[in-house]
């Protein structure tokens, strides 16, 4: 067999620090190469130098500073005559250094698999010659590029071997020089980045194999990608140059059918990123993101003619090309893990970049040289390994067997929560329309809170049903994990900070938010830990990240004083507290107790004229919900009172550590705002559980919910002393294991005493229809039906009322005319259907049980006809004429307010979206070459 011939082609543009090792790794090589050239794209630092001085200035080649690589080495080999038929091209870029028996390596690789036309060595991180950066590299359908590697994975010998790829790096590529010529070479139209990839797709097309050589190894700078040098190439920018060519590529080279599919993900992917950047604050992203998918939309022709110049072989060796090179692309599921990954780095403030021609590197690495890398066990095993999942989890357990009573029903309701029917089109109507047709007919404002749910309603698949089962039924596990996540950066202990969310999870408050459908309870109940994540944000956080929290917060407070009032000037007395103890937050305190005013304007007036109503909260007010003499201790145990409480020494545990708090002599300062906090809620809910309003006294649910973050979170940034005292030994020992007793207690009674008794109280999972059937049968042209419960009555119109439409204020007079004439025909008045005909009402129902005096005084109307009378209930028909309802006008500002306050929410989300100033971290570069004198004395070389 005869020695293959091997000539080295080395191109050069400014890079004379990395340069310098490189040509000495090359002359090093245990297999030295029969021919070397050199070509240098218009250098300015001395590369050109350093090439002739290894070469000879008859081995160099010096080109304009525009040009590619693929045209360099095209330049070359049209000046290097072929050495025969086993001859091989060995590409170097001038920042990779290949081992000294890499060449050796690869060539040996190649002499076992007489298919394989490309090869290409381990690639490894310049300045961590540790850190793995490809062995290897496959591409999705989007022209994601996919290494196969662990962000920062170390070679530990985990890939060893040959291995079968889509695509190996021009950097230390070996190449058969025939195969080169019959595919073609690098493309010209990619000057850089993704020529690689083209070329080896090319190459597998025509039937040869593309293998790594992990044996063989080479160090790689990255310098142009991590925009270590400047690109001259190009006009373009690294990412946009990258991310076109890598839409390119994948179009140019898929069969035709799977190109339109690609195509379509591409388009819809593309607007997805450029909204997550424009989101987070990245203009020069989001139009690199634009600028490149318009560049393949705008260009068909050029697409066209890189088919057709791709078209080798006939359709059946097409085809079965593509079904070898399909088994060596990107997954399926990559695509979906890729997204997660970038909307979890959106939202934790990084920027949310998946793809930029880098290789799974982090540059700028300051851990310790000896740093140990952690197992791969795995994605499944990684994700539920992690204390917050695990927390949710088992919060998530808890919730679905207590609440198993309200699980498959037809129709949550009951309480507080009007049963749930309709859909996100039926909410997103009832807030835009000026004169809502229900009941009496009412042209107020829509509560807000009903835009919210519609909202997630909308992102429930149109589901109300689901987006109301979430925010209630899950508001246990939803509370947790707000909790754990608001506490990351205040409670530094983990085991600290998921008991806190636990406890907080596990209050009172939020099993007797669901047993009582108390929703807006519910929403607030997960949204304070945000609220006190946010404002600790806001008064010690830099100028920026503090300005960008107040507007978080301030939608988020706006969220939750839609639901409950009473939430924003509880929230407000701490927010001038705070502005005035430290002086320098008063902007952005500002900002954050403004934008709830703003956006809720409207329906924060129409709450001036009834103060009484921000004690109040989204749903029904229910007298029945609400306990009327409620005990000092059971405030002091942050029970809130009414259905489906624990017994008040289920808290107990969690008194009894924050007390156990004051004896302490460290962190009085945290302890001393801690139970302020606290106090500062009890008072507040003593306060608003003796006002009555409609006749009811008001829930102290909200306020209690404040004082429980209060003692969760003084309890958990003190919980390190209890590890101080358990090292002390004897007496501190026990006592730090009693009080760590004393406060799981909490959790762990509250969890047991709820999944045992369930959900007790009035919400129920199959809630009966309010409307009757045959009324909604019989009232298709406009008529009302009048629903009497008891000593309560409503007014429907045509079906069961959507969340919200029971809130509606009926003008005072209708209403009088109303009720006088109800009880007009429920003591058996005579002359009063009369009136309930003028007011639109064509039936009369009576909800069960019905009583068999007041279906006798109904029967003995002349005006009132009966239609049924079961356990089910009574309806009647009117006999007297009825009259619709007339429609009022609407107010000439309620359509602009409401475009007004849809761009205010669009604007204010964009301010308070993680931004981050992206910058190209400074990394220390190794020393530059020095320009010394080489001999070089290898055959051919001079």
């Amino acid at each position: 067999m005869s020695r293959p011939y091997v000539t080295v082609i080395v191109v050069a543009h400014d890079g004379a620090r990395w340069l310098g090792e490189t040509l000495r790794a090359l002359v090093n090589q245990s297999r030295r190469p029969d021919r070397v050239a050199g070509v240098d794209n218009g250098s300015r630092d001395g590369s050109a130098d350093l090439l002739a001085q290894a070469f000879g200035r008859g081995n160099l080649i010096s080109l304009p500073r525009s040009t590619g690589f693929g045209e360099s080495v095209a330049e070359v080999l049209a000046k290097l005559p072929p050495a025969g038929s086993d001859e091989w091209i060995w590409l170097l870029h001038d920042d990779c250094a290949p081992d000294r028996r890499a060449l050796e390596a690869l060539l040996t690789a190649a002499a076992q698999d007489p298919k394989a036309a490309v090869l290409g060595p381990k690639l490894l991180d310049w300045l961590d010659r540790r850190r793995l950066l490809e062995v290897g590299v496959t591409v999705g359908r989007t022209g994601r590029r996919e290494t196969g590697l662990e962000p920062r994975e170390f070679d530990q010998g985990q890939h060893e071997g040959t291995h079968d790829v889509l695509s190996v790096s021009t950097a230390g590529m070996l190449i058969r020089r025939d195969v080169w010529e019959q595919v073609g070479g690098l493309d010209p139209f990619f000057p850089l980045f993704r020529d690689d990839l083209d070329l080896c797709w090319r190459v597998r097309n025509a039937g040869h194999k593309v293998l790594n050589v992990t044996s063989a190894a080479a160090w790689h700078a990255e310098a142009a990608a991590r925009r270590r040098r400047r690109i001259t190439v190009s006009g373009d920018h690294p990412r946009r140059l990258d991310r076109r060519n890598a839409i390119f590529v994948v179009m140019a080279n898929l069969p035709f059918g799977a190109m339109l599919w690609a195509l379509l993900r591409n388009v819809l992917g593309s607007a997805f990123r450029t909204a997550l950047f424009v989101v987070s604050k990245q203009p020069a992203n989001a139009l690199d993101e634009m600028a490149a998918m318009a560049s393949i939309l705008l260009h068909p022709f050029r697409l066209l003619r890189a088919r057709r110049a791709r078209r080798l072989g006939n359709r059946q060796a097409r085809k079965k090309g593509y079904i070898r090179i399909k088994r060596l692309m990107t997954p399926r599921g990559a695509a979906w893990r890729r997204l997660t990954d970038m909307v979890q780095s959106f939202l934790a403030g990084e920027a949310p970049v998946d793809s930029r021609g880098r290789h799974h590197h982090a540059t700028a690495s300051t851990e310790d040289e000896y740093e140990v890398v952690p197992a791969d066990t795995g994605a499944v095993k990684r994700f539920l390994s992690r204390p917050g999942i695990v927390l949710m989890l088992a919060l998530t357990a808890v919730a679905l067997v207590a609440e198993r009573s309200l699980l498959g029903g037809e129709r949550l309701g009951g309480g507080a929560l009007v049963p749930v029917t309709g859909g996100a089109g039926d909410l997103w109507a009832f807030y835009t329309e000026g004169f809502h047709d229900i009941g009496l007919g009412s042209d107020t404002w829509a509560p807000p809170y009903v835009a919210v749910l519609a909202a997630l309603s909308t992102l429930a698949f149109g589901k109300t049903w689901l987006a109301v089962s979430v925010l209630l039924l899950g508001s246990v596990p939803l509370a947790g994990a707000t909790a754990y996540l608001a506490t990351r950066h205040v409670i530094p202990a983990v085991p600290a900070r998921a008991w806190a969310a636990g406890t907080y999870a596990l209050l009172p408050v939020a099993t007797g938010a669901i047993a009582a459908g108390r929703l807006g309870t519910a929403v607030v109940f997960v949204l304070v830990p945000l609220y006190a994540s946010l404002g600790t944000v806001v008064l010690s956080g830099e100028r920026r990240r503090a300005r960008r929290a107040a507007w978080a917060l301030g939608l988020l407070l706006a969220v939750g004083t839609a639901f409950a009032p009473l939430v924003y000037p509880l929230f407000a007395v701490l927010g001038v507290l705070a502005a005035v103890a430290f002086r320098g937050v008063v902007t952005s305190m500002a900002i954050a107790l403004a934008v709830p005013l703003v956006l809720l304007f409207p329906w924060l007036a129409g709450l001036v004229t009834s103060p009484g109503k921000i004690l109040l909260e989204a749903g029904l007010h229910d007298p029945a919900l609400v306990d009327a003499s409620l005990a000092p201790e059971s405030l002091l145990a942050l029970s809130p009172g009414g259905p489906g409480l624990p017994p008040f020494w289920v808290t107990g545990g969690l008194l009894a550590a924050a007390l156990a708090a004051l004896l302490m002599r460290r962190q009085r300062m945290i302890v001393a705002i801690g139970w302020g906090i606290t106090l500062y809620g009890v008072l507040a809910a003593t306060l608003v559980g003796r006002v009555t309003v409609e006749g009811a006294r008001a829930w102290p649910g909200v306020p209690l919910a404040f004082a429980g973050t209060g003692l969760v979170v003084l309890v958990g940034l003190t919980a390190h002393r209890l590890a101080e005292l358990r090292a002390g030994g004897g007496l501190r020992r026990l006592g730090a294991l009693a009080v760590a007793a004393v406060a799981f207690s909490t959790p762990l009674l509250a969890a047991g005493y709820w999944v045992a008794t369930g959900v007790r109280g009035p919400l129920v999972g199959d809630a009966p229809d309010v409307l009757p059937v045959l009324a909604a049968a019989r009232t298709t042209h406009g008529e009302r039906t009048l629903v009497i419960k008891g000593s309560s009555f409503t007014v429907l119109h045509g079906r069961t009322p959507l969340i919200g439409e029971s809130e509606l204020p009926i003008a005072s007079e209708a209403r009088t005319r109303l009720g006088t004439a109800v009880e007009g025909l429920v003591g058996g008045r005579g002359g009063d259907a009369a009136t309930l005909g003028e007011l639109g009402v064509g039936m009369v129902a009576v909800a069960p049980p019905v009583s068999a005096e007041l279906a006798r005084t109904l029967d003995s109307q002349p005006s009132l006809a009966r239609m049924s009378l079961s356990e089910a209930g009574g309806l009647w028909r009117l006999a007297e004429p009825v009259v619709r309802v007339p429609a009022q006008p609407v107010s000439a500002l309620h359509t602009p307010w409401l475009w007004t306050q849809a761009v205010l929410v669009l604007v204010i989300a964009v301010l308070a979206a993680p931004g981050r100033r992206e910058s190209v971290p400074e990394a220390v570069e190794a020393p530059p070459a020095v320009a010394a004198r080489m001999a070089v004395n290898v055959a051919g070389g001079r």
